[in-house]
């Protein structure tokens, strides 16, 4: 793999996958979260996680456990190197992007600026 191939990767925390795991019993149609960048929010760009059954062409796909997460290559470009977390602490549940290409981002956590 490539210095640019890897700095496209992101790492999906084991907390995601269960969250996702145990989010996708409740909904036997769908088979997969696909997290996604789109233009939007406070500060530029948001995340966006949908459950979905369809894989598109352009999908990289994470797995673990059976448990299928989906992001698209365009969403790469903004995500390279992120790391998506689900966290449960006292202040709430919520899935988490540690991105190091955001430059700016807003107090909701979903919007960033690059």
């Amino acid at each position: 793999m490539t210095a640019h191939e890897l700095s496209k990767q992101v790492t999906i925390t084991d907390a995601a996958f269960a969250r996702v795991a145990k989010v996708l019993e409740t909904e036997p149609e769908m088979n997969a979260l696909r997290v996604s960048v789109e233009g939007g929010g406070c500060s530029g760009f948001s995340y966006k996680f949908d459950l979905t059954n369809e894989k598109n062409p352009d999908d990289v796909v994470y797995e673990k456990n059976g448990t299928t997460i989906l992001i698209d290559e365009l969403s790469l470009v903004y995500m390279g190197g992120s790391i998506v977390d689900f966290v449960d602490d006292l202040i709430g549940q919520s899935f988490q992007i540690k991105n190091p290409n955001a430059v700016a981002s807003c107090g909701c956590g979903t919007s960033f600026s690059v």
